[in-house]
């Protein structure tokens, strides 16, 4: 675990809009019945005999390296802010945790350490480690408070901490490329819209979105059994939808129709949905990295942004006209990328900002091409794995990965007799549409 002395500890810098909305909930809900609490983390493995030594200095030199997990969040007057511990005053301390028998046992306690050790009001908001075997590689397992990473970042803390760890065994030190600053991001967008009112020329696009949907967020079309106003256990599931030989035809088909393998997906989505009940007009929420191409691409934090995009599936048009559909919806989304989630939930949606969840279910999914991530070459050796963790639920939540084994779904939902009915006759129907994407000829 990492720890600094608070030697020369400055709350100079405010959070981002994220950070601040994120640590709000969950100081406000620390006490109540059903306390919100979430994390991201990965695993990967390092081959050969472990050099513990060289390891230990490779997760030090992950915290020095990147601002955001030098910080402590503090709310003064009103805003969160963070101070930002020096480089040098970071240490490691090395622990021993127990022997185990089985790897159920290893999971058992991991899940239970990451629920214990990461908190967002308790500083470091992560714990580290790894998972030493008699024979075989080491497992080394990084597991962060969302208010300091995002989805994005996984592959970053995998690279970062891979080629440190093989450059003190060599005895040098790592060669990485610059990585920008998550605080300085946070302070450029609170500068940019900060003061944005109402009345700004920049909320057109949502406020277009809320007419046609009459409301702030979308809603998921399929009954999964839940009460308003009520949290759930979660349930979180993973399935392959494609192997890579499959994922390439589809991708294959979709260039060949003007668009992308994640627009073919879209569109799958919302046939799915459709099929099952839903409408054939597709609403949703999507998270949007906002890192860019510039030093923020090496970075860790919460670079995400959120925003409605929405396009039909009517039956009666055929596959080009499904994805130039999508292609419009995001090219026109992509226009207001600019304008934080956050923002416009507080400014548009009011009477559900201060609420411990939104309103209802709402229809959001995710996607994720890691093939061109950070050190997606090394994937095969490394094989890292992401994992996310939310203490309550009252909707569902899905995120779409590409990597070189195919096209995957991770999905959290309420823990819900409809629920599970629900999710599984969705992606059965999801498989099914994506096939049929995949390869049109099999299917009639």
């Amino acid at each position: 675990m990492a720890y600094a002395d608070r030697h020369g500890e400055e709350y100079d810098r405010n959070a981002s809009f994220n950070q601040d909305k994120h640590h709000s909930l969950i100081d406000e809900t620390r006490n109540s019945r059903e306390p919100l609490a979430s994390w991201l983390a990965v695993t990967f493995e390092v081959e050969g005999p472990l050099d513990r030594a060289a390891l230990e200095s490779a997760l030090r030199f992950l915290v020095q390296r990147h601002q955001v997990l030098r910080c402590e969040f503090q709310r003064l007057l009103g805003d969160l802010s963070c101070a930002v511990h020096r480089p040098e005053d970071i240490e490691l301390e090395s622990v021993h945790m127990g022997e185990f028998d089985t790897s159920q046992e290893v999971h058992a306690f991991l899940s239970g350490s990451f629920q214990k050790h990461i908190d967002t009001l308790e500083w470091p908001p992560y714990t580290m480690g790894a998972v030493v075997r008699d024979a075989g590689p080491t497992t080394v397992y990084l597991a962060f408070d969302h208010i300091v990473s995002d989805g994005m970042s996984m592959p970053n803390v995998v690279r970062d901490v891979q080629i440190a760890y093989a450059a003190y065994r060599a005895g040098k030190h790592p060669d990485l490329p610059p990585a920008g600053s998550y605080l300085d991001f946070g302070r450029e967008q609170r500068h940019r819209y900060a003061s944005i009112a109402v009345d700004d020329d920049r909320l057109t696009y949502w406020k277009s979105f809320i007419a046609r949907n009459d409301g702030f967020f979308p809603q998921f079309p399929l009954d999964l059994g839940t009460e308003p106003g009520r949290l759930y256990p979660p349930v979180n599931e993973s399935a392959t939808l494609l192997d890579g030989h499959q994922a390439a035809a589809l991708e294959a088909r979709c260039q060949g129709a003007g668009g992308k393998l994640f627009m073919g997906l879209f569109a799958a989505v919302a046939i799915a949905l459709r099929e099952e009940g839903g409408p054939d007009l597709y609403r949703a929420l999507m998270p949007l990295s906002e890192r860019g191409r510039g030093t923020w691409r090496d970075s860790l934090g919460w670079f995400v942004n959120t925003l409605p995009i929405e396009f039909s599936v009517a039956r009666d048009l055929d596959f080009p006209q499904l994805l130039a559909g999508v292609r419009d919806g995001f090219s026109t989304m992509m226009e207001s990328l600019d304008v934080p989630f956050v923002r416009a939930w507080e400014l548009l949606a009011p009477e559900h900002f201060t609420g411990r969840c939104w309103p209802f279910p709402v229809n959001f999914l995710s996607y994720i091409d890691m093939r061109k991530c950070p050190g997606a070459e090394h994937h095969d050796r490394w094989r890292p794995m992401a994992h996310v963790w939310v203490s309550r639920v009252n909707g569902t939540t899905s995120w779409f990965q590409r990597d070189a084994d195919g096209l995957h779904i991770n999905s959290i939902y309420v823990d819900l007799p409809q629920a599970h009915r629900t999710m599984a006759r969705l992606q059965h129907t999801l498989r099914e549409t994506l096939l049929a994407m995949a390869n049109p000829a099999a299917t009639g």
